[in-house]
């Protein structure tokens, strides 16, 4: 008896679950309406500079990679130093 309980309400479960993906996954893909105009943010295709007009200008956060390279090769001459014996900070 508990078995059939279970089978129906797995069957009850699943069809809900199912009937409320279904009517969010159509009402997604319904669209735009019409009227309705579609958002751009100053999209222009003309454009090289990636179609954005007015575009912030990219500014580099952050150390370059050669200051990141120099850094570590910096690191690992103080850690090898270290381990030989040489401490350069004592």
């Amino acid at each position: 008896m508990n078995q059939i309980i279970n089978m129906i309400m797995r069957i009850i479960m699943r069809k809900a679950i199912n009937s409320g993906i279904n009517a969010g996954i159509n009402k997604v893909s319904r669209g735009r309406k019409r009227g309705q105009k579609q958002h751009h943010d100053d999209y222009d295709p003309m454009l090289d500079d990636g179609g954005v007009r007015n575009a912030p200008p990219k500014v580099q956060s952050g150390p370059t990679q050669t200051e990141v390279r120099q850094a570590r090769k910096a690191k690992r001459a103080a850690r090898q130093a270290r381990q030989n014996g040489n401490d350069p900070l004592s």
